[in-house]
């Protein structure tokens, strides 16, 4: 087995731990995707293309390293209902007044119930534990996310993504 294969058996086991992560009231919104191939260069180029027209930093930084992965993985939300908790956390007094909420898209889509909001975070720390346990070198990047939605690639409200890398070095962490 070559390094891609394996990091492609992680991916799908990053998968696996994303969708079985505890989540808020047994009810799952959490959607995954895996990319990989030419898919990752059109990323990073995205990337780069949306830093420069945004003047937001570190696009160029990111993408570059989406470019260089040998996967990625998407973790991210998709019409996720409220708890109807009413506990204020996401800014509404009541959950009815965030389903009303005219949405807001800058970046990414919400307002978003903040229990789903981590659930996303369980189900992402949930896939880079597993990432770690195979010793594949992950980060998780909230750029990529504004990429792969600006080209289409995935409709979710919010998304993240969590690049693989098997190197020498860890180019998530160990860059300029």
């Amino acid at each position: 087995m070559n390094e891609l294969n394996g990091v492609n058996l992680v991916a799908q086991l990053m998968a696996v731990s994303a969708v079985t992560a505890p989540k808020s009231q047994g009810v799952n919104y959490v959607q995954v995707k895996i990319i990989g191939g030419e898919d990752l260069n059109r990323i990073g180029e995205a990337m780069k293309a949306y830093g420069q027209k945004s003047g937001k930093g570190h696009f160029d930084r990111d993408g570059e390293n989406i470019a260089n992965s040998d996967a990625l993985v998407l973790i991210g939300l998709k019409n996720a209902a409220p708890c109807s908790l009413d506990c204020g956390a996401c800014g509404f007094t009541r959950c009815q007044d965030l389903i009303q909420k005219e949405p807001v898209e800058v970046e990414f889509r919400g307002p978003i119930c903040a229990y789903r909001l981590i659930d996303m975070g369980i189900a992402l720390g949930s896939a880079v534990k597993t990432a770690s346990l195979h010793n594949v070198d992950s980060r998780i990047m909230y750029r990529v996310g504004v990429a792969v939605r600006d080209l289409g690639l995935v409709d979710w409200d919010l998304v993240l993504g969590i690049p693989l890398s098997v190197s020498g070095k860890n180019p998530y962490f160990d860059r300029k």
